[in-house]
């Protein structure tokens, strides 16, 4: 076993790399747990035009490199194994990745969540190309488009109003016969008039031999199968935060871990960052600052127990 850490980082996304970073230059002896996929959703993105200091924007694989060698930079070590236990039940905790267990006095999960895909033939492939979990990230590239947003929530809705600005036509498809957002988010939508509503059908193949060119339909009343011509798909049905490998965490209705008062959670000395814990934006600028702002939280909390 190492020496005890100031603090592990359990998570390698956006907020995970920034909230190394920031320990690391306050200081702390710093190890990120970053898993054997390191890097978080970003990895599976193509470009991204929305994060700060890129007016040209920069490939997601490329931003996530450039944030770990900033914090490699800084004293950050790495071990890129999946976490697979802790011990928060006494301090110093315990963390065990791979079979090898490390100490720290304190601990950030900064474990992201993952998007719940449709899981059908032609949809994997084709992610970065056509198929797409993010329109506030991704509407731009589909100017004058016809595209498709899966889903029944508000998440559904409000990809669809975002998608309006930039598509011609937008269809939203449910696979039940009624949608489960808030009254006001299927106002807003049902008066968009690009908007279109197809209920009670669902996606049972994603076509097109590079790229999205269209989806096999099947009417999950009738079982009746149809197609139709698109040039994007938006999945919009849920995300899963990566939280159920924490017992004795605080979690929400969905599994998301409660952030109480400065990003503490109901252990003390663990702290959280990013998608784990964030249902609202779900962005890497949003998550990159809740890193941050978890690492201050961390330094104040070590500078207190000295």
């Amino acid at each position: 076993m190492d020496s005890i850490y100031d603090v592990i980082i359990i998570g390698s996304g956006p907020s995970g790399l920034t909230a190394g970073i920031y320990t690391t230059r306050a200081g702390l002896k710093t190890l990120i747990v970053a898993g054997e996929k390191w890097g978080g959703q970003l990895m599976l993105t193509t470009e991204v035009e929305n994060f700060p200091g890129f007016p040209e924007g920069i490939q997601g694989p490329d931003l996530m490199a450039n944030m770990r060698k900033q914090a490699e930079h800084h004293g950050a070590e790495f071990v890129d194994e999946n976490f697979s236990q802790g011990d928060f039940s006494k301090r110093p905790f315990t963390v065990t990745a791979a079979d090898k267990t490390y100490q720290a006095k304190s601990i950030i999960i900064a474990t992201g969540a993952d998007t719940k895909w449709l899981d059908v033939p032609g949809e994997k492939e084709k992610i970065g190309r056509g198929v797409s979990s993010c329109a506030p990230c991704d509407a731009p590239f589909f100017k004058e488009k016809d595209v498709i947003v899966a889903g029944g929530g508000d998440s559904a809705m409000e990809e669809a109003i975002v998608l309006t600005r930039f598509a011609k036509s937008v269809t939203l498809i449910h696979r039940r016969d009624a949608f489960r957002a808030s009254q006001i988010m299927q106002d807003k939508a049902k008066a968009n008039p690009k908007i279109k509503f197809l209920l009670n059908t669902q996606i049972a193949e994603i076509t097109g031999e590079f790229k999205v060119e269209g989806v096999k339909l099947t009417n999950t009343v009738t079982d009746e199968e149809s197609e139709m011509p698109t040039q994007g798909v938006f999945v919009a049905i849920g995300h899963i935060p990566n939280s159920k490998v924490f017992p004795g965490i605080d979690v929400d209705e969905k599994g998301f871990i409660k952030a109480q008062e400065h990003y503490r959670t109901n252990i003390e000395g663990i702290f959280v960052a990013g998608d784990v814990h964030d249902r609202q934006y779900m962005q890497a600028i949003t998550a990159a600052g809740y890193g941050c702002a978890a690492s201050l939280e961390a330094e104040r909390w070590l500078e207190a127990q000295k």
